[in-house]
């Protein structure tokens, strides 16, 4: 693949940098065939960099980085909340987002991104462990500490590490589409598709037999998007009541049942769009959502475009 048609990454190694937050970024979006990003990783300045939690990181690249990259990550790092990162680092991140790149913060990174002023007036979340440490320290940003990532458009951030994963699978998405971003997800063995809007944790434990029985349902359900699914069919198959059933599934997606089964359906469409010429009409069917007038109402309210606007870009993409 040309050079220039690859989309540049940096990622921001700090003082204390968490080894899994670092890692996440990098490897999701390292330079493979299916792909078409190109990773730099870099510091504030180059060379040796103290990690979190026994390991250091040696860094070939410092803040220039930042004035190449379309995308910054800011993994999280240890003691965010006792002071800000250099001042160098904090007018290389604003440089960056003036000139158009996309900020994205991991975990404890949200509050290097803060320091910047460019979360002001923001919705933003970080780490549980530090959300009212956030609030405190930036009293004007709109800290939720009940959502694993907050999209702000070329500003997002994320909770813990895990939900870093969530955050790049989401940026992959906006970027190449649903194929490439479920592609990845099976390379991670990681879900395809986590709401940001499901809670960090769930407030109350739930016993391991029910949530391995609610997630065999989900994949029950992705196998079966075709067939008519409703709130009683989904719990019946858990073996659950429906109410139990609707009061769980919230907690452990972020979404009710119903708005869960049709954003998969909207999903299976864009893939189908993404890497298929079948036409809406029997896609609408495939997924089902019955009409290809039923397809392009949901399609529009979900994601604010047409099927054939959206086949149209990502074919450009592809």
């Amino acid at each position: 693949m040309p050079v220039s048609r690859l989309r540049r990454v940096g990622v921001l190694v700090l003082d204390g940098a968490k080894p899994l937050d670092v890692g996440i970024p990098a490897q999701v979006f390292t330079t493979r065939a299916s792909m078409p990003y190109d990773v730099r990783v870099c510091g504030a300045a180059p060379g040796m960099v103290t990690g979190g939690d026994g390991l250091s990181y040696h860094v070939a690249q410092g803040l220039d980085v930042l004035e190449w990259a379309d995308t910054v990550f800011i993994p999280g790092y240890r003691f965010p909340d006792r002071e800000d990162p250099p001042q160098a680092v904090v007018d290389a991140l604003v440089a960056a987002h003036d000139r158009g790149a996309r900020l994205a913060a991991i975990s404890t990174g949200a509050f290097a991104l803060a320091a910047t002023g460019l979360l002001d007036g923001r919705r933003a979340t970080t780490h549980w462990h530090y959300t009212r440490a956030l609030a405190a320290r930036h009293p004007s940003v709109r800290v939720d500490e009940n959502v694993l990532f907050v999209d702000e458009g070329r500003v997002l951030t994320s909770a813990g590490a895990a939900s870093g994963i969530d955050l790049c699978l989401h940026i992959l998405r906006g970027d190449l589409g649903v194929a490439a971003s479920n592609h990845a997800a099976r390379r991670l063995v990681a879900a395809p598709y986590r709401s940001g809007g499901q809670a960090q944790y769930v407030p109350r434990s739930v016993p391991e037999q029910l949530g391995e029985r609610f997630a065999a349902t989900r994949e029950w359900a992705l196998r079966r998007l075709g067939e008519p699914l409703t709130l009683s069919v989904l719990a019946g198959h858990a073996a659950v009541s429906p109410r139990t059933f609707s009061r769980r599934f919230v907690e452990d997606t972020g979404y009710t049942p119903m708005q869960w089964v049709m954003r998969a359906r909207i999903d299976a469409a864009r893939e189908l769009l993404e890497r298929s010429q079948r036409s809406v009409e029997q896609i609408a069917a495939d997924v089902g959502l019955g009409t290809g007038a039923n397809l392009r109402l949901h399609f529009h309210r979900v994601l604010g475009t047409t099927p054939s606007e959206y086949r149209r870009t990502f074919s450009r993409i592809a």
